[in-house]
């Protein structure tokens, strides 16, 4: 696995050795990126179940001012921070290990607001909806702030009042769906 494209475009980085996380294969992320525009231009990223933290290294890679790489699993944040390390920028990175919804307590403690979330629970623990609630409860997305939630083929998710679909990206056995908060 690599960063695709922007200022970190080529560097491999290291992932978990075990089955609690699922990387975002290569393809399907650079795929991912195109459809929300390949480059952006600032705003914070949240990767909320960051695994490798590929997702929000990526973002950043691509223009994000900084990102926010929350796991519960100490495996998971080690290798998050080695691949941060890749970056030679750490300054641009939040790494923290806490449960989902402790950790998003945490950001409003520290006032944060995030332009791009993304959500890729591990399967068996599908409760995405209920995060986009607790983010939209929160104030942790920002006006017209793109919510990517990664599940299997098989699950269905609801629209959370306060957002809209905007598109759904089927990749064999993975569906992304892209939400966007209304403004």
């Amino acid at each position: 696995m690599r960063i695709i494209a922007g200022q970190y475009a080529r560097r491999n980085l290291f992932t978990l050795k075990s089955n609690l996380t699922r990387p975002t294969g290569d393809k399907v992320k650079e795929s991912l990126f195109n459809s929300l525009g390949q480059f952006f231009d600032g705003g914070q990223v949240l990767d909320l179940y960051a695994g490798s933290g590929a997702l929000g290294i990526e973002a950043v890679s691509r223009g994000m001012d900084k990102a926010y790489l929350v796991d519960i699993a100490a495996g998971a944040i080690e290798i998050i921070k080695k691949n941060v390390a890749l970056t030679k920028e750490t300054d641009k990175f939040t790494v923290i290990k806490r449960p989902d919804t402790v950790a998003l307590q945490q950001l409003v403690q520290q006032s944060c607001q995030f332009n791009l979330v993304f959500l890729d629970p591990p399967y068996a623990k599908q409760k995405i909806s209920q995060i986009i609630t607790k983010m939209l409860d929160l104030d942790l997305l920002a006006p017209g702030a793109l919510v990517v939630a990664e599940t299997d083929e098989q699950t269905e998710l609801m629209t959370v009042p306060g957002t809209s679909l905007q598109k759904t990206l089927n990749y064999g056995h993975t569906t992304i769906r892209i939400y966007q908060r209304e403004q």
